[in-house]
């Protein structure tokens, strides 16, 4: 990978700042106002850094490993003396860094500015590079916005004041500044859809601006918006787990329901109370949603990010039962009726979840996932392959781990019905993946189908296969799981 500075006018020849070969991410997130030094954030995830570069001698002056997520980690402030960073360097939680260096920026000085003991943060905006700092902490999945001064120099001391906002939405997803002064973000909640909102108004009120959607507060057709609620757990062996909890609505909130456990992709993304119009499908079928967050989702630290890595991926199939014990335990879902469904490692750990709990779950819907590690890594990209590595296991030094985490490897206990959904150009997870699942769970009697989304990739874009997909979803699940329905229990 590269990265250039070019000239939007054209006048220049466009100049190259940095190449990596075999780089798995490459991103420039701020040039100095003199242009001689550029802040890039590059490496693989769980293993990303901060590097400055001096542009005049192309040297790395200065690097700190930063945290996933937002890749917009930091920013130079006017003078280019003082770098501002998200980091979660040598610490359980991401805070701001504040860097102060020479005039060859050369590291003088590194220390916290900003933090919090159990919030991340998550998102960091600076305009006018560095007189003042947005920053939105991750509690529980949740944002809280905060806005606080930073010093112009080296001797007025920590940053203050702060002010917070009362946000229109649960989730803050992105941050930007634009010319004079302006910030906008955009905002996202679990009841209405998500939209634009100017930051810059008098005391800090954030605006609801004409670029959001028409129907930014518009509730799914014939359907009341449904608000989660938070929960947390205890795994078997003792971790705390958490999510988020949708009741379906008009329903009797002492009667256990059908209940789908489902599991956001990553591994290292996390489960937050934002619109998803999949679980609005499926909460008017009168089915009950549980998002949790198992080991290896961001938001709880660094730690539980790297409680999956090797061996510990058994673990990781084990919290997805302990989550749904969690929720028949405490009255919420019918034991007797759960189900299980994910998209891309969620579609891993659903096929894992099948095999590993055969007696658990009634039906599955595996989404864009891997069923076996060693045709995965021989089909993925090679960018995607050099990541995977790092969070699953190497694929030649790690192959009996790999085989045995593999869900082909344990086939034929499979005994849940399952839906594979996959579309037909991924290259990140080959379609292959769902289509040998599929074909080994009917060689064993088991039923199983396959729908592949025509023109899609890892992601489904085109608004015809998202209807599609959260129908025959939905469908698949009220099949089996809703009363007057559901098929005969199995024998």
């Amino acid at each position: 990978m590269a990265a250039y500075l070019i000239d939007p006018d054209g006048a220049r020849a466009p100049v190259m700042l940095f190449r990596e070969a075999g780089a798995a991410s490459l991103r420039v997130c701020d040039i100095g106002a003199d242009g001689r030094f550029a802040l890039l954030r590059r490496g693989p995830r769980g293993r990303r850094e901060a590097l400055l570069l001096d542009t005049v001698s192309g040297r790395v002056t200065f690097r700190l490993p930063v945290a996933d997520g937002d890749p917009w980690i930091g920013r130079l402030s006017a003078d280019s003396r003082v770098l501002w960073l998200r980091s979660d360097a040598d610490r359980e939680f991401a805070a701001l860094f504040r860097a102060r260096l020479d005039e060859d920026g050369a590291l003088q000085e590194l220390s916290v500015a900003a933090e919090r003991e159990e919030d991340p943060l998550d998102l960091l905006s600076l305009p006018d590079h560095g007189r003042w700092a947005l920053l939105a902490w991750n509690v529980h999945g949740a944002s809280e916005l905060e806005s606080v001064g930073l010093p112009a120099t080296d001797s007025d001391g920590g940053v203050g004041p702060r002010s917070r906002s009362t946000l229109p939405h649960e989730v803050v997803t992105r941050m930007a500044p634009v010319r004079r002064g302006g910030l906008f973000a955009a905002l996202a909640g679990s009841r209405r859809r998500p939209g634009i909102w100017d930051l810059t108004g008098g005391g800090f009120a954030p605006e609801r601006t004409g670029w959001s959607a028409s129907d930014e507060e518009a509730r799914p057709p014939g359907r009341p918006p449904v608000r989660p609620v938070p929960l947390r757990c205890r795994a078997r062996d003792g971790l705390r787990l958490g999510g988020w909890y949708y009741r379906a609505p008009e329903r009797d909130p002492g009667r256990p329901a059908a209940c789908v456990i489902h599991l956001h992709g990553g591994p290292e993304e996390q489960e937050r109370p934002v619109f998803s119009p999949l679980y609005h499908e499926l909460l008017g079928r009168g089915l009950d949603v549980f998002a949790p967050d198992v080991r290896g989702s961001s938001g709880w630290g660094r730690s539980f990010v790297d409680a999956d890595l090797g061996t510990g991926r058994f673990a990781a199939i084990d919290d997805v039962a302990d989550c749904a014990a969690h929720v028949v335990t405490l009255g919420y879902a019918d034991p007797l009726r759960l189900a299980v469904m994910g998209r891309s490692y969620g579609g891993y750990l659903t096929m894992a979840s099948l095999v590993w709990h055969p007696d658990l779950f009634r039906t599955g819907v595996a989404v864009c996932g891997m069923s076996d590690f060693a045709t995965f890594f021989a089909g993925t990209e090679p960018w995607i392959a050099q990541s995977a590595a790092a969070k699953y296991g190497h694929p030649e030094r790690d192959r009996e781990l790999l085989h045995a985490l593999s869900p082909m490897s344990r086939i034929d206990r499979l005994r849940a019905p399952v839906l594979a959904v996959h579309g037909e150009h991924d290259t990140n997870v080959p379609p292959t993946e769902s289509e040998q699942f599929v074909r080994a769970a009917r060689e064993r009697g088991v039923p199983a189908e396959l729908l592949t989304l025509r023109d899609e990739g890892h992601e489904f874009l085109r608004a015809d296969n998202r209807r599609l997909y959260r129908r025959a979803a939905a469908d698949w699940l009220e099949q089996y799981l809703v009363p007057d329905t559901a098929a005969q229990p199995r024998q």
